[in-house]
């Protein structure tokens, strides 16, 4: 009988913990304005430490107009890493108006090397690697989404 229990626990336990890793993150719009374009994404918000720690862990691909969006709020300096990631990406780092600081281009799939830029930002955008190079996404350009409080609102057409 006591077996029955452990084993009833260990079921319970693990369909708990598979229906929390299973909670869907928000995906909002975000867009990339550099000096050519203006670039959508479709992006996955991370704003609480169990999302934040795990990013994009085990995903084996991402779509190339898809990202996620770490939202530190307040801003603080970051200490990103590649941890169980398998797939090469650009970290974006962004200041709390918007603006991209640094990009750390294609990272390194499983790497522990610690990426930081150095300074406070609000968020980080992971891209999929070389998509900021393909885009001509350089520092300076500007992020836009709700938490910077950079989007402008269209004007109803008259």
């Amino acid at each position: 009988m006591t077996l029955n229990r452990v084993s009833a626990f260990a079921i319970a336990a693990t369909a708990f913990a598979l229906g929390a890793a299973a909670d869907p993150m928000e995906v909002t719009p975000l867009s990339i304005v550099s000096a050519d374009a203006t670039h959508a994404f479709s992006v996955e918000v991370a704003n609480d430490r169990d999302e934040i720690s795990f990013g994009l862990m085990e995903r084996e691909s991402m779509d190339a107009d898809k990202g996620m969006l770490f939202d530190f709020n307040p801003p603080r300096e970051p200490a990103m890493y590649m941890k169980n990631t398998l797939i090469p990406l650009d970290m974006l780092f962004i200041a709390d108006d918007g603006s991209i600081e640094m990009i750390a281009r294609n990272t390194v799939p499983g790497s522990l090397r610690t990426i930081s830029p150095g300074v406070p930002v609000r968020a980080v955008l992971e891209l999929n690697g070389g998509q900021a190079a393909t885009l001509g996404i350089q520092p300076g350009d500007m992020v836009q989404h709700p938490i910077f409080g950079n989007i402008v609102a269209e004007t109803p057409a008259e």
